[in-house]
C-alpha cells in the first residue's frame, strides 16, 4: 500500500518572493524555487530550498495519463500513481506518505544488512553468514528477552514519531544553541544537529526536493529488492550475492527461468 501511494514529504514551506530554477536529475526535472540572493551551498542557519508543484505534464508513471488532483507534484517521488484513490483523503495521504518513507528507510537498511555481510563472507572476513535464518541463531540473550527489549525500544520510538505526526515539533530534541536558529518542524525529516550535521537538507549540495526524491526512489527500489531477496532465499536457498555470482558464471543456465529443486 505504501509503495502504491508514491508520495513522501508532508509539508512545504510557503512560496513568496522567489526565482525559478530548473534542475534535471536523470529523467526527472524538478522546478525548484530558491530565495533571491541565496546559492545552493549551505550556510549556517540557511533556509532549505522550496519546490513548487510540478505542472500537469510532469513525468508520470504511465505516459499520457492524468494524475489525480490530490497528487499535484508537490511531494517527492510523486509520479501520479494512485489507481485506487487511496490518497484522496488528505489525512490518509499524510499517513501513507510517512508509512512509505519509513518502510523505504527500513528496506534500505535491510538490503545493506544483507548484501554487505554476504559480500564480506565471500572475501573471507566472516563465516557462516545467513540473513534468512538469523533469527534462529544463538546470541548474548535468549530470543524472548531480545524480542521484549526490541518491542519496548521500537514502541517508544514509534510513539514519539506518532506524536510528531499529530503535532509537528512536539518531540523536538534539537539543542538550543546561541545565535543558531532551529530548523522548522518537518515531519519525517527531522534534520538539525543529530540528523543533518552537514546541513545537506538545507540547500546543499542540491535542493531539498531533489535529495528527497532520490531518497524515496532508492527506498522503493530497496523494498522491491528485499522482496526479491526473500523469493531467492526460498526458491534457491542462497543469498543474493551468491545468486549473482552464479548467474554471471553461467548466465545461460543460472537465471530466473532455470528450475532448481530444493530438498525441503
Amino acid at each position: 500500500m505504501a509503495l502504491a501511494i508514491a508520495s513522501t514529504a508532508l509539508s512545504s514551506l510557503p512560496i513568496r518572493d522567489h526565482i525559478t530554477t530548473t534542475i534535471l536529475t536523470g529523467n526527472t526535472s524538478n522546478r525548484c524555487l530558491l530565495r533571491r540572493g541565496r546559492s545552493l551551498k549551505a550556510a549556517k542557519g540557511g533556509v532549505s530550498s522550496v519546490c513548487e508543484p510540478l505542472p500537469p505534464d510532469r513525468p508520470l508513471w504511465f505516459p499520457g495519463s492524468s494524475p489525480p488532483e490530490w497528487l499535484d507534484g508537490s511531494l517527492p517521488g510523486d509520479f501520479g500513481f494512485d489507481p485506487l484513490g487511496l490518497g484522496s483523503d488528505p489525512e490518509l495521504l499524510k499517513w501513507f506518505a510517512q508509512a512509505e518513507l519509513m518502510h523505504a528507510r527500513w528496506a534500505m537498511l535491510a538490503v545493506a544488512g544483507i548484501l554487505i555481510p554476504e559480500w564480506l563472507e565471500s572475501l573471507g572476513f566472516i563465516e557462516n553468514f545467513s540473513w534468512y535464518d538469523a533469527g534462529t541463531r544463538e546470541y548474548f540473550a535468549d530470543p524472548v528477552t531480545l524480542f521484549v527489549v526490541q518491542l519496548a525500544l521500537m514502541g517508544w520510538v514509534e510513539g514519539r514519531r506518532w506524536a510528531d505526526l499529530i503535532k509537528p515539533g512536539s518531540v523536538d530534541i534539537e539543542p538550543t544553541l546561541p545565535h543558531k536558529k532551529k530548523p522548522k518542524p518537518d515531519v519525517g525529516y527531522p534534520g538539525g544537529l543529530w540528523f543533518d550535521p552537514f546541513m545537506w537538507g538545507r540547500g546543499s549540495p542540491e535542493p531539498v526536493m531533489v535529495l528527497r526524491t532520490k531518497e524515496i526512489k532508492n527506498g522503493r527500489l530497496a523494498m522491491l529488492a528485499f522482496v526479491g531477496f526473500c523469493f531467492q532465499a526460498v526458491y534457491t536457498g542462497e543469498g543474493p550475492v551468491e545468486n549473482l555470482m552464479s548467474h554471471l558464471a553461467d548466465p545461460g543456465h543460472n537465471n530466473i527461468f532455470s528450475v532448481r529443486h530444493l530438498d525441503l
